[in-house]
């Protein structure tokens, strides 16, 4: 998600001028003309099932003029209309389906009927494939997170369209689209295997038809994508559902799996079902607009005010991104639903959730074990960005006595990403050696993972779409760079890359989140650089990228390094060891954070090292010979596998 920010208040003016009416649960009235027209049908959701789910209990969806005035009635085998459920706003209806394990697949025939007006809609029911779907992913991948607006342009004639709320593309604007889509990204998969990527993770793909939205005085896309405004397509400037699939299809040939980006918390401003509201209580509601506090303290915290925790769970994130209530049942079927067509029709193998700790919590446990039922092998991991072990431990499944116990399989870790970050600023400096600094802040966070049910599911990163560039936090350091990817891809974890750190790209989000995602060079047509290619990297971007490669590689193809056993020292005067270890082998990683060289006796570590008299630096192929010993440059993390 975006991070968030503060609208400037005139912003806010603007803004609530159009939202507040959906912000007090105003359900718009109906011209006369409508209340009169012939009732139709002209949506309805989710777009089809499958016979053999186990969620075999559907809550049909159908909207059109009037729609929820008539009588319906469905005569297919193996498929019974157990209740239609009428709402305020008579657009809408809600029919609880039930199919029978014996139905096949064909039209469901959906008739109502209205005096002497019958409306028929067919409803398609699909038999299910044997392709690989729900795979998971696991501490053997590496993610690679990219912005596929920003990242390959394979279609340009899909770049915009003058019927779409925002009709724009201009790679000169930062604040535009420029045009990326899943085509050109499907080109890519060469380059993801070479790298060592073995999971590919999209920021939301699904329709963001969005107006340019005023952001305190600056006119900004959604080609970010978390601003749905239809479920059940994926938007058409990245190639629509086709090229989706066809992706999808494509990487798991290759043997890359898919994680789908999801945002159950809110919708975008243009969401259809905003545009006309089933009910007044679609939306969480308050006497005047109220904005999320953004302190996720209120929820954990035993002392907090129950205002507090209504103003972070129910408030809206920002006022064009309407908040949904998840406590409503037709809501949360509705995005229970999406979630299981989602994996079921594009055979997506991981589900990240935007914005978890917003969510209702009982919600999201109904949704997860919905998901993890059908899909026994999906890895589910939330962003929940907070700073301590304590509040991300909650919206995990974790061994704290808390009143609510989270069943998310993982999530992403804020509280690792912090200390390495801080930890890695102090590499070289004079303090590093100090009794918190250095690579401490890292130890200290690996030292609470007791708190986990099992924190090698959590997906750990050094930046992302909403932070900072890992280098241009790192001062442009590259050996603290290069200290900190190696952290990331031998620690604990699920490791997740954001595009274009392996070959340095750069940057801070001021002044706006736009200069830290611009576009991957070489990825559109006319770029003078491409840098996809050795030949279009400098020097120094393929030291970079085969630093990573290297690494990477290895991870992949030696199981100790990806799932052996974590044990990590203390670390002594700036020096700091652990190791991966299982049955087969043992992989130790010695990092010296500070600015000297510095030599490391080994006898302390006899516990992982007996037995073992020589090694392999597995980043430059070298054999140490005596290993009593370690000679650690400054600034440097060496990746030793050990032998007898």
């Amino acid at each position: 998600m975006p991070t968030f920010f503060l609208p400037a208040a005139a912003s806010v003016r603007r803004c609530l001028r159009r939202v507040l009416p959906l912000a007090l649960g105003l359900l718009p009235g109906l011209p006369a003309a409508a209340q009169t027209a012939a009732p139709t049908i002209t949506r309805l959701n989710p777009t089809n099932w499958w016979v053999g789910m186990k969620h075999h209990d559907v809550q049909l969806l159908v909207y059109g003029p009037q729609a929820g005035t008539l009588t319906y009635s469905i005569n297919y085998p193996g498929v019974k209309l157990v209740k239609a459920n009428t709402v305020e706003n008579p657009n809408y209806v809600f029919l609880d389906l039930s199919i029978s394990p014996t139905a096949k697949p064909g039209q469901v025939k959906l008739v109502g009927k209205k005096g002497a007006q019958t409306v028929t809609r067919s409803w398609e029911l699909r038999a299910r494939d044997n392709a690989a779907k729900g795979q998971g992913v696991t501490q053997a991948d590496l993610v690679y997170l990219a912005m596929p607006d920003r990242f390959v342009n394979g279609d340009p004639s899909n770049d915009k369209f003058a019927d779409m709320a925002d009709p724009n593309a201009d790679r000169a604007n930062p604040f535009y689209r420029h045009g990326g889509d899943l085509q050109g990204a499907a080109q890519r998969i060469g380059y993801f295997k070479d790298l060592g990527v073995t999971a590919v993770w999209f920021t939301p793909v699904i329709e963001n038809d969005q107006p340019l939205t005023d952001e305190g005085g600056n006119m900004r896309s959604a080609y970010h994508g978390y601003g749905f405004t239809d479920h059940y397509n994926v938007d058409r400037r990245l190639g629509g559902n086709a090229a989706y699939k066809t992706f999808v299809q494509q990487a798991h040939a290759q043997g890359l799996k898919v994680v789908q980006d999801a945002v159950y918390n809110h919708v975008g401003i243009n969401h259809w079902t905003v545009k006309d509201l089933p009910m007044k209580s679609w939306l969480h509601q308050w006497p005047s607009y109220t904005n999320t506090s953004y302190r996720q303290q209120s929820v954990t915290d035993p002392h907090a005010a129950a205002i507090d925790r209504k103003v972070l769970l129910d408030g809206w994130f920002v006022p064009f991104l309407p908040d949904l209530n998840q406590q409503n049942p037709y809501v949360a079927n509705f995005l229970i639903q999406h979630a299981l067509w989602s994996v079921e029709n594009f055979g997506v193998d991981a589900w990240r959730i935007d914005t978890y700790m917003y969510n209702d919590q009982p919600f999201m446990n109904r949704c997860n074990a919905a998901l993890l039922a059908e899909y026994p092998r999906i890895h589910i991991f939330g962003e929940s960005a907070v700073s301590n072990v304590v509040d991300q431990a909650y919206y995990v499944r974790n061994k704290v006595n808390f009143p609510f116990k989270s069943n998310q399989p993982g999530g992403l870790d804020f509280v690792l990403e912090g200390g390495m970050l801080a930890g890695l600023k102090e590499v070289g400096g004079k303090d590093v050696t100090g009794w918190d600094n250095g690579a401490h802040r890292v130890h200290q966070a690996l030292a609470q993972d007791g708190l986990y049910e099992d924190p090698t599911k959590l997906v750990t990163f050094l930046d992302n779409h909403d932070h900072n560039r890992f280098l241009s936090e790192m001062g442009e350091d590259v050996a603290k760079y290069k200290i900190g990817l190696t952290w990331l891809l031998t620690t604990r974890g699920i490791p997740s890359m954001y595009y274009g750190t392996e070959i340095l790209m750069k940057n801070f989000k001021n002044p706006s989140d736009a200069e830290v995602r611009r576009d991957f060079p070489g990825g559109f047509p006319g770029d003078k650089e491409d840098k996809f290619t050795a030949a279009g990297r400098t020097q120094a971007e393929n030291d970079a990228f085969n630093f990573v490669r290297t690494l990477a590689q290895y991870r992949r193809t030696h199981p100790t390094l990806h799932a052996g056993k974590l044990m990590q020292y203390i670390p002594e005067n700036g020096l700091y060891a652990y190791f991966r270890y299982d049955n087969a082998g043992t992989v130790m990683v010695a990092t010296n954070t500070t600015d000297k060289a510095a030599a490391l006796p080994t006898a302390r570590f006899a516990e992982r090292m007996s037995g073992y008299t020589k090694a392999r630096n597995v980043l430059t192929g070298e054999t140490l010979a005596d290993l009593k010993t370690l000679q650690l440059p400054a600034k440097t993390a060496m990746v030793l596998e050990l032998m007898k």
